[in-house]
C-alpha cells in the first residue's frame, strides 16, 4: 500500500473502513493499522474537499447565466415598446416632470439592466412606504435594456410614486467625462483579465472575484453618481437584488455629520464586531501600499442600501481617488485586492461613511453558508434585505426559504410575466 500526499490507491488495501478494521484485528498489526487508517482518512478528507470545491464552482457557474424566462420578458417588452405607443410614453408624464429635481422629495437611484429585479425593488419600496407620493425613482440602464425597462414602467404604473428611466446613451457628457468613464472601465477590464489569467486553480476564496458582476458596467458606474445626477442633492441608492420591507423615510432625515455617505456596517453582534467584513477581508494587507495606508481591523461598510449627499461628494476627490487606486491595483498585478466594486470603494470613501443602524439591512441571502446564520427575527425586522451572493431569487439556485420574500412583489397579473413563466 502507498501513501503519497495523503492519497491512497483506490485499487489496493481495504475497500471500506469496516473491512480495514476486520483485517487489522485478524493480523493484529497495530502499526500497520494506524498507518492505513491515517492514509484512508486523509483520502476521504481529500475527496470531501474536492467534492465541495467542485460543487461551489458549479453553483457559481449556475449564477452567471440569464434565465430563459428573463430573456423572454425583455424580448416581449422590447417588442411592446416598438408597437405600443403607451409603452413609449414619457416617464414621468409632463405634469410630474418637475418632481425629478424637487429637493423636498425622496429620490432613490437604481443602476441596473435587470427589468424584473428593478420592478421588485420599486414595487416593494412603494408598497411599504408611509408616503409613496414623495418617492421619485431614477433608474439608469444600458442601451440594450432601455426599451424593455421603459416599456415595463410605462405600462405598469406605481402611482403615486414617480419613475424616471434613462439609458446611458441619452447622457450628453463632456469629452473629459466620457474619456474618464471609458478609462475606468478599460482599467477594470484589464484588472479582471489579469486576475483571471493568473488563476491556475479555482477555489472557494476567489470565486466571487471571478463573477461577471466584477465587470458589470452598471456596477462600476456607481462611483459617478454626482455626474449621473447633477441636479440632485441627497439620494438613497439601492442595489437591484434587494427587497424593501419597511418604510425608508428616515434615511432622508439622517444627519450624516458632514460625511458623504451613510451605510450599514456588518456589526450587529456587538460593538465593533464585524467578523468577515473588516478591511483585511477585502484588501491585501501583506502589500506595503495597503498596510501603510489603512487599518486592517477597521470595519467595512456594505452596499445594498446607501445614502449619499451628492453635494458633499462633489466637494471631495472620492471619484478621482477611486480611479487612482484602480490603476495602482492594475500596476501591481491585482496584488492589492481581488476584482470587485467594494474594495476600491472602501479606499475611496475611507473616513467618509456615517454608520446607519445595522437593523436596517440584512445581507448575504444569496450565500449558502452565510445565510444560515441569519435569524428569523433579524430577517423580519430588517427594512431592506439584500440577496448579495450568487443565489439570486430569480435564479433556480435561489434558496426556496427566501425566494418568497422576493417573489411576493412580482406582478403575476402582468401578461408578459405569465407568458414567460417567470415564477414557473
Amino acid at each position: 500500500m502507498e501513501a503519497n500526499d495523503g492519497n491512497v490507491n483506490d485499487n489496493e488495501g481495504a475497500g471500506s473502513f469496516n473491512e480495514l478494521v476486520k483485517e487489522m484485528v485478524l493480523k493484529q498489526d497495530l502499526k500497520a493499522f494506524a498507518f492505513k487508517t491515517k492514509a484512508m482518512l486523509s483520502q476521504m478528507e481529500h475527496k470531501v474537499q474536492t467534492a465541495k470545491q467542485q460543487e461551489s464552482v458549479y453553483w457559481h457557474l449556475a449564477s452567471y447565466g440569464v434565465p430563459r424566462s428573463l430573456h423572454c420578458l425583455c424580448l416581449k417588452l422590447a417588442e411592446e415598446y416598438a408597437v405600443n405607443a403607451m409603452a413609449r410614453s414619457r416617464l414621468p408624464t409632463p405634469e410630474f416632470a418637475s418632481r425629478l429635481v424637487d429637493p423636498t422629495l425622496h429620490h432613490l437611484v437604481l443602476l441596473t439592466d435587470n427589468v424584473l429585479a428593478a420592478s421588485v425593488v420599486v414595487t416593494s419600496t412603494v408598497e411599504n412606504s408611509f408616503n409613496p407620493e414623495k418617492l421619485v425613482f431614477h433608474i439608469i440602464t444600458d442601451k440594450k435594456t432601455y426599451a424593455s425597462m421603459h416599456a415595463w414602467f410605462a405600462t405598469n404604473s406605481v402611482e403615486p410614486a414617480v419613475v424616471e428611466v434613462r439609458g446611458l446613451h441619452q447622457y450628453d457628457w463632456s469629452e473629459v467625462m466620457n474619456s474618464g468613464v471609458k478609462e475606468m472601465l478599460e482599467t477594470n477590464n484589464l484588472i479582471w483579465k489579469q486576475y483571471y489569467d493568473k488563476q491556475k486553480n479555482i477555489d472557494n476564496s476567489n470565486l466571487d472575484a471571478l463573477r461577471p458582476s466584477s465587470l458589470s458596467l452598471m456596477n462600476q458606474l456607481r462611483i459617478y453618481m454626482p455626474e449621473l445626477f447633477p441636479d440632485l442633492k441627497k439620494i438613497v441608492f439601492l442595489d437591484d437584488d434587494v427587497v424593501v420591507q419597511r418604510d425608508l423615510s428616515s434615511l432622508w432625515d439622517l444627519d450624516l455629520n458632514g460625511k458623504v455617505g451613510g451605510s450599514v456596517y456588518k456589526s450587529w453582534c456587538e460593538d465593533n464586531c464585524c467578523s468577515g467584513s473588516k478591511y483585511l477581508n477585502y484588501l491585501n494587507f501583506s502589500h506595503p501600499l495597503i498596510s501603510s495606508n489603512f487599518d486592517g481591523e477597521q470595519c467595512g461598510w456594505l452596499y445594498g442600501m446607501n445614502v449619499f449627499d451628492l453635494d458633499a461628494w462633489r466637494r471631495t476627490n472620492i471619484t478621482e481617488t477611486y480611479r487612482k487606486w484602480l490603476k495602482l491595483n492594475l500596476k501591481f498585478g491585482t496584488a492589492l485586492w481581488n476584482p470587485g466594486v467594494l474594495p476600491p470603494a472602501l479606499i475611496a470613501f475611507d473616513g467618509q461613511v456615517h454608520p446607519i443602524d445595522s437593523s436596517m439591512l440584512v445581507t448575504d441571502l444569496g450565500y449558502r453558508y452565510k445565510s444560515e446564520e441569519i435569524s428569523k427575527e433579524r430577517l423580519e425586522a430588517a427594512a431592506v434585505i439584500h440577496f448579495s451572493g450568487p443565489a439570486k431569487p430569480w435564479l433556480e439556485i435561489g434558496f426556496p426559504e427566501y425566494r418568497s420574500l422576493w417573489s411576493r412583489y412580482v406582478n403575476v397579473s402582468n401578461k408578459f410575466i405569465r407568458r414567460c413563466r417567470i415564477l414557473g
